[in-house]
C-alpha cells in the first residue's frame, strides 16, 4: 500500500476509535463533535465530486443539505401533529428515500439550467436557487418559518436507535465511510475519467464525442444526492432545522471544507471538515469574530499550500 492509503486508514480509524472512548470516559461532547464532523463529511465528499473533480463552484449545494433534513423534520412533524396526516411518517426509510429523492430532482432540474452557464454566471445562478429555495421556506408558517422547526422524534431505521448518540454516531461514520469509496469508484470509472478530463480540457473532450453537458448533470444529481443524506442525518442529530441551514453562507462553509483539505482527494473533505469543526469551536471560545481568522487561513493555504492538508501530508506536491 502506498503511504497515502496508510495515512487515510490511520485517519479514518481514529475517528471510528476516538469519539466512542471520550464518550465512554465522560466527555460526551467529543462525540457529539465528531458526529457532526463526519455528517458535514459526507456532505463535503458530495461537493468534493462537482468541486474538486468536475471543476464545478456551487455556491448551492448547501440547499441539498437544508432539504434533506426538511425531508426528515416535516413528516416527524406532521406525525406528531396532523395525526393520520398522508405525509406523517417517522419510517427512516421513508424520510431518507424521500431526502435523496427530493434532493436529486432539485438537483436535476436546477443543474439542467445552471450548467448551460460557464464561470461566474453558474456560480451566480446555483445561489440564486439556493436562496430561492430558502426564502420559500422561510415563508411557509406552519413549519416555523424563520425561526425553524423542532424534530420531536428521531428516524425509527431497524437496529439502530438514534436516540442513542453512539449509534448515531456509527451510522453517520459507515455512512461517510460508504459515500468515500463510491466516490473513489466513480471519479476511477471511465464516468470520473471524463468528468475529470472536461475539467481540464472541455473543447478536447467534446471533440472526442463525449456529451460533457450529460455527464456533469450526472454527477451534479449524485452529489446533490448524497448531500441530501447528509441532510437526513444531519437533521436526526440536530433535532432542530432552520432556512439558515441552506444559506448561501452554509455552501462557502462546505467549499473551505473541500478546499482546507484538498480538493480532489479521497480523504481531503474529511480533514477539511475536521479542521473547520475543531477550529470552529476553538476559535469561538476565544472570539465571536472567528471568522477573520478562518479567512486568513484559507487565504494562506491556497497562497501557500498547493493541494490543502492533503498537500502537506504529501509534502507540498499535488
Amino acid at each position: 500500500m502506498t503511504r497515502m492509503t496508510w495515512i487515510t486508514l490511520t485517519v479514518m480509524a481514529l475517528l471510528a476509535v476516538l469519539p466512542p472512548v471520550f464518550f465512554w470516559t465522560g466527555n460526551a461532547f467529543y462525540l457529539d463533535l465528531a458526529t457532526r464532523l463526519t455528517i458535514l463529511a459526507i456532505a463535503a465528499v458530495s461537493l468534493n465530486l462537482i468541486l474538486g473533480y468536475g471543476g464545478l463552484v456551487s455556491f448551492g449545494h448547501a440547499a441539498c443539505l437544508g432539504l434533506g433534513a426538511y425531508a426528515v423534520g416535516i413528516p416527524a412533524h406532521h406525525w406528531l401533529y396532523g395525526g393520520m396526516d398522508a405525509l406523517a411518517t417517522t419510517n427512516g426509510f421513508v424520510q431518507i428515500g424521500l431526502a435523496v429523492a427530493i434532493t436529486a430532482l432539485f438537483a436535476l432540474v436546477t443543474g439542467a439550467v445552471c450548467l448551460r452557464t460557464r464561470g461566474v454566471y453558474f456560480i451566480m445562478i446555483t445561489m440564486a436557487f439556493a436562496q430561492m429555495v430558502y426564502y420559500l421556506i422561510v415563508s411557509i408558517e406552519e413549519y416555523g418559518g424563520d425561526d425553524g422547526l423542532v424534530i420531536d422524534t428521531r428516524s425509527e431505521l431497524p437496529g439502530f436507535n438514534l436516540d442513542d448518540p453512539l449509534q448515531l454516531f456509527a451510522l453517520a461514520y459507515v455512512s461517510l465511510v460508504v459515500v468515500m469509496l463510491v466516490v473513489r469508484t466513480i471519479v476511477n470509472s471511465r464516468f470520473g475519467m471524463v468528468l475529470q478530463g472536461a475539467k481540464g480540457n472541455e473543447e478536447r473532450m467534446v471533440t472526442l464525442g463525449f456529451n460533457v453537458y450529460l455527464y456533469r448533470l450526472v454527477a451534479y444529481v449524485i452529489s446533490g444526492a448524497i448531500c441530501g443524506y447528509a441532510g437526513a442525518l444531519l437533521g436526526n442529530f440536530t433535532t432542530f432545522i432552520s432556512p439558515e441551514m441552506m444559506d448561501w453562507a452554509r455552501s462557502g462553509e462546505l467549499m473551505f471544507m473541500v478546499i482546507l483539505g484538498g480538493a480532489a482527494t479521497t480523504l481531503g473533505p474529511v480533514l477539511g471538515s475536521a479542521a473547520f469543526i475543531v477550529l470552529e469551536e476553538f476559535l469561538g471560545r476565544l472570539t465571536i469574530y472567528w471568522h477573520l481568522p478562518f479567512g486568513l487561513m484559507l487565504i494562506g493555504v491556497v497562497l501557500f499550500v498547493r493541494g490543502g492538508l492533503m498537500g502537506l501530508l504529501r509534502g507540498g506536491k499535488e
